[in-house]
């Protein structure tokens, strides 16, 4: 396992974002601690065993090829919030321990059959689901997650764990759905304006790495401002085309409301791209609602893209 240390009985979770917990350890345990993981670059995928979980561990493993990065399998296991008899709570925490550890290596072991040269790391945490995440996705070069999930990163659907993870997330977030896999579909970008480069950059990078087309997506409701709307997909490309001249590029303007255009278009995508523009409120923070409802609908993996 990488970045591990020995458990020292009652261990504090480092502040985050998403709040903080003690954890009963037992001695014994190694846990996952810091956010750096291993050196070169990696993926990161969290895992709990799940139909949902594994497919986004196959994707996950995918990417990390495509990269040449290292993928880190990362799994989290029930823990004890206040102590009760010594030997018991040990006891079971190393039961619960045994358990999981099984269900992160059997995914390891699974990503390292399908891709036989790629580096995979399997780590554990006593963290929650998206403190996990976020917290160890910050050094990443992309986070992976199930659109479903029970076990240790229980409740990994969306509406729930994944949309917490979106809110917080400082780095590139992809939420796998079950639909079936178009790896030769073309990368779409959902762009809301040609200062959308940060989502743009991201998608021209992907469909290099795929070998497919790149479209890059404009829907506006409004057809008194269609001359204009209609320049935004070629505007937002004309600063990449240079640096990447054998890629595709099918710039798409569409008069309708963005999020259906994009659910809709999302069919024959192997991967959507969007910026996230994460908007204060009372509680914390949440996404817009164009992402909100592609993440419900879309009928292909999800690449979010965070935007400071």
């Amino acid at each position: 396992m990488s970045d591990t240390i020995q458990g020292t009985g009652i261990r504090e979770h480092d502040p985050g974002v998403i709040g903080s917990a003690t954890a009963i350890v037992p001695d014994d345990v190694p846990v996952r601690r810091g956010d750096t993981g291993p050196p070169g670059g990696r993926v990161l995928v969290g895992v709990d065993g799940s139909e949902h979980s594994l497919r986004a561990l196959e994707i996950a493993a995918a990417d990390a090829a495509r990269r040449g990065a290292a993928l880190e399998v990362l799994c989290g296991w029930p823990w004890d919030r206040e102590p009760g008899p010594a030997g018991r709570s040990a006891e079971s925490g190393r039961m619960r321990y045994r358990a999981t550890r099984a269900v992160v290596e059997e995914a390891a072991n699974r990503a390292r059959a399908h891709h036989p040269g790629l580096r995979v790391v399997s780590s554990l945490t006593t963290e929650s689901a998206p403190r996990a995440l976020v917290h160890f996705g910050r050094s990443a070069a992309l986070t992976v997650v199930g659109a479903r999930g029970y076990g240790g990163f229980a409740g990994l659907l969306i509406g729930s764990v994944s949309l917490r993870v979106a809110s917080h997330t400082e780095g590139p977030l992809l939420v796998v759905r079950r639909d079936p896999p178009r790896p030769a579909g073309a990368v779409l970008v959902g762009i809301e304006s040609e200062a959308d480069t940060d989502a743009v950059a991201f998608g021209f990078e992907e469909a290099r790495r795929r070998g497919v087309p790149l479209q890059l997506l404009h829907a506006w409701p409004h057809t008194e401002d269609g001359d204009t709307a209609q320049e935004v997909p070629r505007l937002a490309a004309a600063p990449f085309r240079d640096a990447h001249p054998d890629t595709v590029v099918q710039p798409v303007h569409v008069t309708g409301r963005p999020a259906p255009v994009l659910v809709e278009a999302s069919r024959t995508a192997s991967v959507l791209i969007l910026a996230t523009h994460r908007r204060p409120r009372r509680l914390g923070l949440r996404l817009g609602p164009v992402t909100h409802a592609v993440l419900q609908h879309a009928h292909c993996p999800v690449l979010l893209v965070p935007v400071t």
